[in-house]
């Protein structure tokens, strides 16, 4: 499917799908904030070393084909899937109804992704690095998260792209 982008001013328009192509999204804000997750739980769902996320304002955020199903853990946060091909998609993180956790690599276009901060890196595998410049052992305190948003922000006013050069 075809890609619209948009990158300049507020302008930000990227789309994306689950790997069967059964569900669509569209974001249409810049991330908050880019993450990668190293806690056991994210290992097992991703079936990685880490999760990546963006953290997409919750109004900028649609789902444009299909219906994602929720799976993963049943608990307060409800993780999003693919019903057929099974694809974590993202994620409604309990009690904060103004982002939804994008998985970034859903995006037709990923390649402006870095993450710019990554959590418990108290459970990461030994040989997992990401090139984050926030580093946290757990969850970052909640006092933190202002400082980060605008720090990341910062990278894109820079027309680094989000911590890559464009």
């Amino acid at each position: 499917m075809s890609e619209a982008v948009t990158s300049g001013g507020d302008a930000f328009v990227r789309e994306g799908g689950c790997r069967c192509g059964a569900v669509r999204l569209r974001i249409r804000a810049r991330p908050l904030l880019t993450m990668a997750c190293h806690c056991t739980g994210c290992q097992r769902m991703s079936s990685s070393a880490y999760s990546l996320s963006a953290a997409i304002p919750s109004a900028a955020f649609e789902v444009t084909k299909g219906e994602p199903v929720i799976g993963g853990l049943r608990g307060a946060s409800q993780h999003f899937f693919c019903g057929h091909c099974m694809t974590w998609m993202f994620t409604k993180p309990e009690g904060i109804d103004f982002f939804v956790n994008l998985r970034p690599t859903l995006l037709d276009d990923a390649s402006w992704f870095v993450p710019y901060m990554e959590t418990w890196t108290g459970e990461k595998l030994a040989w997992a690095t990401t090139p984050a410049v926030r580093s946290f052992a757990a969850l970052p305190p909640e006092d933190a998260y202002g400082d980060m948003i605008a720090g990341y922000a910062a990278t894109w006013e820079g027309g680094d792209m989000g911590g890559r050069g464009g």
